[in-house]
C-alpha cells in the first residue's frame, strides 16, 4: 500500500514502531502485567518459520505472532527467563486497510490479540471478544 485512498503515503516503519506503542499506553491499568517482560517488535513481514509456528501458510497473511509462555502456564520456575515476543508486521497490516484510521485500528486490534494469547486466550476465544 504506497498510498491510502487520499493520496497519503502509508506510514513508514518508524511512524509504524509509534502506532503500535500507542496502542500499548491504551492498555488498561489493571492488565499492565500483560506486557511486562514482553518485547514488542515490529518486522515488515513474517519469516516462513514465524508463519509456519502460527499455521499460516503465506507469510503476508499473518497481522502479527506471540512466542512466549502464556500466563496461564507460568509457574516460579519461569522468573528470570528472557521476555516474551510479539511481533507486529507491518505490510499485510498495511495491505489490507485502506487509510490511516484503518491502519491505526487494525494496529490495535493486533497488538491486543496478542497480548490476549500472552493471557493464554486462544483463537477461538479471542473472536468471541471480538479481537481477530
Amino acid at each position: 500500500m504506497p498510498a491510502d485512498e487520499g493520496g497519503r503515503e502509508a506510514p513508514d516503519l518508524e511512524r509504524f514502531q509509534e502506532l503500535v506503542e500507542e496502542a500499548l499506553e491504551e492498555f488498561p491499568e489493571q492488565f499492565l502485567k500483560l506486557i511486562q517482560n514482553v518485547a514488542v517488535i515490529v518486522e515488515e513481514v513474517a519469516t516462513p518459520q514465524d508463519a509456519a509456528t502460527a499455521g499460516v501458510r503465506n507469510p503476508i497473511n499473518l497481522l502479527g505472532l506471540y512466542i512466549g509462555v502464556p500466563f496461564t502456564k507460568w509457574g516460579r520456575e519461569w522468573s528470570g527467563h528472557l521476555p516474551d515476543v510479539i511481533k507486529i508486521y507491518r505490510l499485510p497490516i498495511l495491505a489490507i486497510s485502506r487509510n490511516d484510521a484503518e491502519i491505526r485500528n487494525r494496529v490495535r486490534n493486533v497488538v491486543l490479540h496478542e497480548l490476549g494469547h500472552r493471557a493464554g486466550l486462544d483463537e477461538e476465544r479471542l473472536r468471541e471478544l471480538g479481537v481477530f
